[in-house]
C-alpha cells in the first residue's frame, strides 16, 4: 500500500518530481503518482486531500509552478503532512511558486523545499515515516551514511 503521494499540477511537471520518484524507490518507500491540478478541477484536489490518509497516505508531495496552490490546497484538505516542492516555471523561475508555499497562513503549514528540490523532498517524506516504520528508518539511515562516504 503506498505511504506517498506524489502529486504534480501538471504532466510537464513529471521530469522535476523524477527525482521524488527515483529516491522514494531507492528507499524501497511505496507511492503513488497523481496528476491534479487545483486551478482546472479542484473539486478533485479536494477529494484527494480528503481521502488520502483512508488510502492509506502517511505523506504527500506535491510539487507545482507558478502560483503553486497545489501544495497548499492539499494541505487544506488534510492533516497529513503535505511538502511543497516549487517547480521552475515561467519568468521567475520558481520564486512565485517558492513564496506561495513558504508563506502558508498559519494553521495550514506546508513544508517546503528548495525550487525543483523534488529529491529532498522525499528524503524528508523518508525522515517523516522512519519515525514509524522501522524499514523505512534502516534505509535512510543507510542512505545519510552513504553521504558521508563520497
Amino acid at each position: 500500500m503506498p505511504l506517498v503521494g506524489v502529486v504534480m499540477g501538471s504532466r510537464t511537471d513529471e521530469p522535476l518530481m523524477k527525482p521524488a520518484l527515483d529516491t522514494l524507490e531507492e528507499l524501497g518507500i511505496e507511492y503513488e503518482v497523481s496528476v491534479v491540478s487545483a486551478h482546472r478541477n479542484p473539486e478533485r484536489a479536494r477529494e484527494y486531500g480528503m481521502k488520502a490518509q483512508g488510502r492509506g497516505l502517511e505523506v504527500i508531495i506535491a510539487g507545482a509552478g507558478g502560483a503553486a496552490h497545489l501544495p497548499g490546497v492539499l494541505a487544506s484538505w488534510t492533516t497529513l503532512p503535505v511538502i511543497g516542492v516549487p517547480l521552475a516555471r515561467g519568468e521567475l523561475k520558481g520564486m512565485d511558486a517558492l513564496y506561495s508555499m513558504a508563506q502558508m497562513p498559519a494553521g495550514v503549514p506546508v513544508a517546503c523545499v528548495a525550487i525543483d528540490g523534488a529529491k529532498n523532498a522525499a528524503l524528508l517524506a523518508a525522515a517523516i515515516l522512519a519515525l514509524k516504520h522501522e524499514e523505512i528508518k534502516k534505509a535512510f539511515e543507510k542512505y545519510r551514511q552513504s553521504l558521508s562516504q563520497g
